[in-house]
């Protein structure tokens, strides 16, 4: 299997490819600007469904994953080895059970990991996986020679920043700098990420929004000679490898859902809450190489990007209709009410979805080039989608805005539906949950995708039954969970949704970096210092 980069060139690499700054696995990014995707997706093996309905996660894991590693990138023993060790820490046997709510309703919790968050799944294997080629690369070198480090550059709205943190503090070899937009990530998730206090894990906070930092991050990326100097590492969702570890758990669910249910009455669809696109890409996938399922179900907040494309077809930073004056909304109202923030994007009671632009949407909207294409011949079909898709992203950049051909707005509306979930809508969810039969208590993201399923299921054939996602545990949005359920006098925040793991955790001590403007200048010159230091302080001991 080799990898391309969405934005055209000749180079194909494979999944771990030794360049200077070029890796699909560890720098997510491409010299060019665009995100790896593979060369073609892999038809599932012919067997698939008698032979895979009995096993664990971890044996699962390994047959999907193997589909796009080859055994020269990783042996399958390593990579067993390799998903074992990640999957180890989850709290949860099954590490992403379904669970169920009504006759046609399930959710697929994806919150058993180490920080109580969907995207443990793929940063544990992606910490190890960094570690695993790190040590390969160094034990090939000679003796006394300086071994190859790494700099993991990260932005997040929330629980990335705490799982990669997790998946790679105290690792060989390797740096870990999150930046997270100052005041806009809740108290539990900033303080998973800040009360670590590993020497190589560093915690930026910026006076700014999600976006800010994401920009950041990918103009470090987008500097060659920074990015070589440092060897820089991604952990966002732009990761490729971020996205095919989070395939996985499509088919795991599968098999939990047919095994509670007759095969000949299990049609599923996915509902899947997102920001950046990652989670339900990797659906997408799943789907695209012959998972059987309905059209998924992109579930936005009020940062809507995503739930206007599927209406208009157009990607547009700005509701130029809204700003036409015909579809201005009163905000909600409430601490979080739907304010305005700098840049647009809005804070809600789901801040891990508050962005403006949806990073992995270019490898759909690829795709979707891609099947639009004029022609014959895989390989000229790919060049046409690279040129398309590369034109798509400069008026992205230049604009803010794409409007697609009505011919591709057709071809995503087969393969997804879209939602838009008000903040109003998200709290009655989250009580309506809560009072109901099941009793569950929703964060306020499942929240957003429960709500997004009970419009959708009103145009769904009876044959449908819908897969939530649940991507974070509640005990993350306590100020959303109680503002839904303080009212209710059968609900206790510690007794119902606090766990053991958070208690005493917003009172322990923090290391955090203070950034005072959105400017990659000033995160380039706290990376340098630190590497300065650190050099420093690897040649004193070297002398002593």
């Amino acid at each position: 299997m080799k990898y391309l980069s969405t934005r055209g060139g000749d180079e194909r690499l494979t999944f771990e490819e030794v360049k200077p700054a070029v890796s699909t696995v560890l720098t997510g990014l491409a010299p060019n600007g665009g995100l790896y995707i593979p060369e073609y997706i892999p038809a599932l093996p012919e067997n698939w469904e008698t032979s895979w309905k009995d096993l664990s996660f971890t044996d699962l894991a390994v047959e999907v994953l193997s589909l796009y590693i080859s055994p020269e990138d990783i042996s399958r023993e390593d990579l067993r080895a390799l998903v074992e060790k990640s999957y180890r820490t989850f709290r949860h046997p099954d590490i992403t059970p379904v669970k169920r709510l009504s006759a046609r309703t399930y959710v697929l919790e994806l919150f058993h990991g180490p920080t109580f968050a969907f995207k443990d799944v793929a940063l544990q294997l992606l910490g190890n996986l960094f570690e695993f080629f790190l040590a390969r690369r160094n034990a090939r070198k000679s003796a006394g020679a300086k071994p190859e480090t790494l700099t993991v550059v990260g932005a997040t709205s929330g629980d990335t920043g705490s799982a990669a943190i997790y998946g790679l503090r105290n690792k060989a070899n390797v740096s870990i700098f999150i930046l997270h937009p100052k005041g806009r990530v809740s108290p539990i998730q900033e303080a998973q990420m800040t009360t670590v206090t590993d020497t190589n894990v560093h915690n930026l906070a910026v006076n700014g929004t999600f976006d800010d930092c994401q920009d950041i991050v990918k103009s470090l990326f987008g500097d060659r000679e920074f990015n070589a100097k440092h060897r820089l590492g991604a952990v966002n969702s732009i990761n490729w490898a971020r996205i095919l570890a989070q395939t996985v758990y499509y088919f795991h669910s599968y098999f939990q859902l047919r095994a509670q249910s007759p095969p000949d009455n299990v049609e599923i669809q996915y509902v899947v809450p997102t920001g950046n696109f990652g989670d339900v890409l990797a659906g997408y996938y799943a789907k695209r190489m012959g998972l059987p399922m309905a059209r998924l179900v992109v579930a936005t907040n009020e940062n809507d990007i995503l739930a206007r494309f599927w209406k208009s077809g157009a990607y547009e930073k700005v509701d130029t209709s809204a700003v036409n004056g015909s579809a201005v909304t009163a905000p909600a109202a409430g601490a979080s009410d739907g304010k305005q923030a700098a840049g647009g994007v809005k804070e809600t009671f789901s801040p891990a979805m508050d962005i403006m632009v949806s990073s992995n949407f270019e490898r759909l909207l690829w795709y979707l080039a891609y099947e639009d294409a004029a022609g014959s011949g895989q390989e000229a079909k790919m060049r046409a989608a690279c040129a398309t898709l590369d034109g798509w992203m400069k008026s992205m950049k230049s604009d803010g805005r794409v409007q697609v051909p009505i011919s591709v707005l057709g071809l995503a509306r087969r393969d997804f539906v879209a939602e838009r979930i008000s903040n109003e809508q998200t709290l009655d969810t989250i009580r309506e949950y809560f009072t109901s039969e099941s009793a569950y208590v929703a964060d306020p993201h499942t929240a957003v995708g429960l709500c997004a399923a009970k419009i959708v299921a009103t145009q769904n054939p009876p044959s449908i039954t819908q897969v939530v996602l649940s991507t974070a545990h509640p005990a993350k949005f306590s100020e959303a969970v109680t503002r839904a359920l303080s009212s209710s006098p059968n609900f206790d925040f510690e007794l119902d949704v606090l766990p053991p793991e958070f208690k005493g955790l917003l009172e322990k001590e923090r290391r955090v970096i203070a950034v005072d403007a959105p400017e990659a200048s000033l995160v380039k010159e706290i990376i340098e210092g630190f590497a300065e230091r650190e050099a420093g302080s690897a040649t004193g001991a070297s002398s002593v």
